[in-house]
């Protein structure tokens, strides 16, 4: 994958002129929930390749699967991995070092989240603990995350390259506030997502998200950029609510969301075609 000279994030021609960033979930957001298809959303990112808008993906999804996904898209752009655990910015990105961060490869690492064994640990003592049984990805094999996430099995293995966070299921509706409160007790943060629970450890979406954005605004200055998020489920309210313009992309879950960002707008419509509606409208309103 070629990487972004510090220059590359927008053309010349764009210097000077209030800079739009846009952070974005996925599952249910810029992919279909369902397929996992972008398909309705190509207007925007169209528009955003053409005007140098900078895409930053904020995902629950794996480094792996986001590498995948980046390369599908022509991404070079930062990312945030597995609900805030990581942000990962491409080396010479930015034109000035990145305090605090370390080097993962192609990339400068944010790193925020507890180690992956220490996550997994923590959720099988919680479960113990509370009497409530749950099943993880690490107790899963591709095969099952596959008919779990409705990903095929190559990208269900992506999904099992984890880092930081533990995706699971609670096995029953009876104590699932027992366990929940005994993640709490075990030190480790839970969030709940569009198919699972998940358990994590220190930093969130929205404290990634504050981060590149603080970046950029180095980059560019304060005045000069403009942030702007889309998100579809609860455990998207942590960056939704640290953004310039948060947007809500219609679900099952949306009113929950709301309740948590209440400044945010809501698309009519839900998916990849709500997130092309919004973008485009906040690109060519400026607002």
């Amino acid at each position: 994958m070629r990487r972004p000279s510090p220059s590359c994030a927008l053309p010349p021609f764009l210097l000077g002129r209030v800079h739009t960033i846009v952070f974005t979930d996925l599952d249910g957001t810029l992919l279909e929930h369902d397929d996992y298809s972008f398909e309705a959303a190509r207007p925007a990112l169209a528009r955003m390749a053409r005007d140098g808008v900078p895409l930053v993906l904020c995902t629950s999804k794996t480094r792996a699967e986001i590498e995948a996904l980046r390369a599908t898209l022509a991404n070079e752009h930062p990312f945030i991995s597995e609900n805030g655990g990581a942000a990962f910015i491409p080396r010479g990105y930015f034109p000035f070092d990145v305090a605090g961060a370390e080097t993962r490869g192609a990339y400068l690492a944010l790193v925020q989240g507890a180690p992956y064994a220490d996550v997994v640990a923590a959720l099988h003592r919680a479960s113990l603990s509370s009497g409530v049984p749950v099943r993880g990805f690490a107790q899963m094999s591709d095969a099952e995350v596959a008919e779990a996430t409705g990903l095929p099995l190559h990208e269900a293995h992506l999904a099992r390259q984890r880092d930081f966070d533990e995706p699971f299921e609670i096995l029953g509706a009876a104590g699932s506030e027992r366990l929940l409160e005994a993640i709490e007790r075990e030190g480790m943060r839970w969030t709940a997502g569009g198919r699972f629970h998940h358990i994590l450890g220190d930093g969130d979406k929205g404290s990634a998200v504050r981060a590149l954005s603080a970046l950029y605004r180095r980059r560019w200055g304060h005045d000069a950029v403009t942030t702007v998020g889309l998100g579809d489920a609860p455990n998207d309210a942590s960056f939704l609510a640290v953004v310039d313009i948060p947007i809500v992309v219609a679900s099952p879950r949306a009113d929950s969301l709301r309740a948590l960002v209440p400044r945010a707008r809501l698309t009519t419509r839900p998916g990849p075609a709500g997130w092309n509606e919004a973008v485009l409208s906040v690109l060519e309103d400026g607002r």
